[in-house]
């Protein structure tokens, strides 16, 4: 009996999702729990395993379809024998010679002087000539791709052997398979034939591509707007001096690491502060419901990352409650997931305030958009070495970081803002008072 592949339920406000990358071909074995098929949602991707071990025997909906939670989507062959079904698990089979079928007669298991037959129809006429035949050329390089490095190979018909070429390590990266995509963009010369390249026409070369959103895609672009839409943004600055944290984790980071197994990065001081102010003026962790307001005594903070599939903000549930060590943890785990899009529903679901770090990509001065239904944002930026003036009106040279806090002027009054601001660069410029927690 075939065993059914279902779309799983993606949380209780989505009826639908799009199909994603198949990560299996039909005929292909599988085992328990191996990710068979992406699937995206409005709010995240995930990778559907298989319920049982076998053979993917058939796939009923192609990627980029839309279907419903629930729907089979695929059929398995259950057990080690379902390779019977396809080529792929059974290995490659001699091909139709004259017109006769592969096997016996009538679809029947061959005979041993059957199978000789095929076998000899099969070999290059040097090997039957008893010639030696050409060497073969070499087999592709294995590799081991990402989920989302594979979708997007199969989408833009990059080859295992051209991601080996770009990877010598076999560690392919989304990143790592863009390059080979914009290698072949505008300007590369045609190939040997003189021909254009697939796509090309005339003086339109390569000057346009139309890829359609991804589903995820397509709703943050809808939060955004919402957000620019329906609440009173606004947006205050200040700036840090990061000198003391610096000089904390040079101190104290390679002893961290050692006796937690992570780094003592900058996010764990700034989730810190964030709880602190948040604690101090909790219309910043607040949220407008209605006519309402609803204010959380609980401190879910979601941290941006980027991803896979872009920029995904995964929270870190009760911030409150952890160890510096154990928000490191929890930023490195989520931010591995959002690499290889495996991160759940409950990954983003749920944060009361985010903390994004534009820093990372080199942004010196932002103003963020906020997450809804949040009403607050923090924003981190580059650390950049700025004179400044010092104790006794000196000049000196201290690392310097521009802090930015959006928020819905709804039910944040600036002053609030402000000084939520302020008791944040308070907490950072003395990280003592962090752990002590004072």
């Amino acid at each position: 009996m075939p065993v059914s592949l279902k779309v799983p339920s993606l949380g209780e406000s989505i009826s639908q999702a799009t199909v994603g990358a198949w990560l299996k071909k039909e005929g292909e074995a599988v085992a328990v729990d191996e990710p068979l098929v992406e699937i995206e949602s409005e709010k995240a991707t995930v990778a559907v395993p298989s319920p049982t071990a076998g053979v993917l025997r058939k796939v009923l909906r192609a990627s980029g379809e839309t279907v419903a939670i629930g729907e089979v989507i695929a059929e398995l062959e259950e057990g080690a024998l379902g390779a019977a079904v396809g080529r792929g698990a059974r290995g490659p089979e001699p091909e139709k010679e004259g017109g006769a079928a592969r096997g016996g007669v009538n679809g029947a298991p061959a005979s041993p002087a059957e199978g000789e037959v095929l076998r000899e129809a099969a070999r290059p006429p040097a090997a039957a000539a008893g010639l030696s035949p050409s060497p073969r050329p070499p087999p592709a390089p294995a590799v081991r791709a990402s989920p989302s490095a594979r979708r997007l190979m199969a989408e833009q018909g990059v080859s295992a052997e051209e991601v080996a070429r770009a990877s010598p390590t076999g560690q392919v990266r989304r990143e790592d398979v863009a390059r080979i995509i914009e290698a072949r963009a505008p300007g590369a010369s045609p190939g040997p034939s003189g021909e254009e390249g697939p796509g090309r026409r005339g003086d339109e070369v390569g000057r346009e591509r139309v890829v359609p959103m991804t589903t995820l895609r397509r709703t943050v672009a809808r939060r955004l707007v919402e957000a620019q839409h329906t609440a009173a943004l606004l947006t205050t600055f200040n700036e840090v001096d990061m000198s003391r944290v610096l000089s904390l984790r040079e101190k104290h980071g390679p002893a961290f690491q050692e006796k937690h197994g992570v780094k003592l990065g900058f996010m764990s001081f700034f989730v810190r502060a964030s709880v602190e102010a948040l604690r101090a003026f909790p219309a910043v962790n607040a949220e407008v419901r209605g006519e309402s307001i609803v204010y959380k005594d609980h401190y879910d903070i979601g941290v941006a990352v980027g991803g896979g599939k872009g920029l995904v903000v995964p929270v870190v549930r009760d911030a409150d409650a952890l160890s510096f060590a154990e928000v490191e943890r929890a930023i490195a785990e989520l931010a591995r997931r959002a690499r290889e899009n495996r991160l759940s529903i409950e990954d983003l679901a749920g944060g009361t305030f985010t903390i994004s770090n534009g820093g990372v990509y080199g942004s010196l001065l932002s103003t963020p958009i906020l997450n809804p239904p949040q009403s607050g944002i923090l924003g981190l930026h580059k650390i950049e070495k700025r004179a400044v003036v010092g104790e006794a009106d000196a000049i000196v040279v201290r690392p310097m970081m521009y802090l930015a806090l959006s928020y819905d002027h709804r039910i944040v009054d600036g002053r609030e803002a402000v000084s939520f601001l302020v008791r944040v660069k308070e907490g950072i410029e003395d990280p003592d008072r962090l752990m002590l927690e004072v």
